[in-house]
């Protein structure tokens, strides 16, 4: 079964203090962008190929997707939106991943049944890319 990985932009990109506050839609793009390598060779315990789902919101929305990566922009809340998106696809019976540090979507999503990763799971590590070991739960 291929699993879905939802990732809480706003989270992801809030998680390093990079200037993302002066262009939220560049850095939602970069981040897009980066997310397309675990599309094909998946994430530690996750092989690919991966759906990969891109939640955006605010600044942020209207990024468009790209090869590998859908964009979602919440019309809303983003954690919102994710959680929709999450019920939907558990209840299809895919395996969801999300990726976020925000504890009460973590709460929110784990009652679907989907697992959870720290943003340092997706984010661009200094000398490659990759998970931090430990950063998925």
């Amino acid at each position: 079964m291929r699993t879905l990985v939802v990732v809480d932009a706003a989270n992801v990109v809030g998680s390093v203090p990079d200037g993302w506050w002066r262009d939220r839609r560049g850095a939602a793009e970069r981040l897009r962008d980066h997310l397309r390598t675990y599309a094909g060779e998946g994430l530690p315990g996750h092989p690919g190929p991966l759906g990969v789902l891109l939640v955006v919101e605010g600044a942020a929305r209207g990024v468009a997707s790209v090869p590998g990566v859908r964009v979602e922009s919440a019309p809303g809340s983003g954690d919102d939106r994710i959680v929709e998106l999450v019920a939907e696809a558990t209840g299809e019976g895919s395996a969801v991943l999300v990726v976020t540090a925000d504890r009460e979507l973590r709460r929110r999503v784990e009652a679907y049944g989907a697992r959870c990763a720290g943003p340092r799971t997706v984010r661009p590590q200094r000398g490659g890319a990759g998970a931090a070991e430990g950063d998925l739960t």
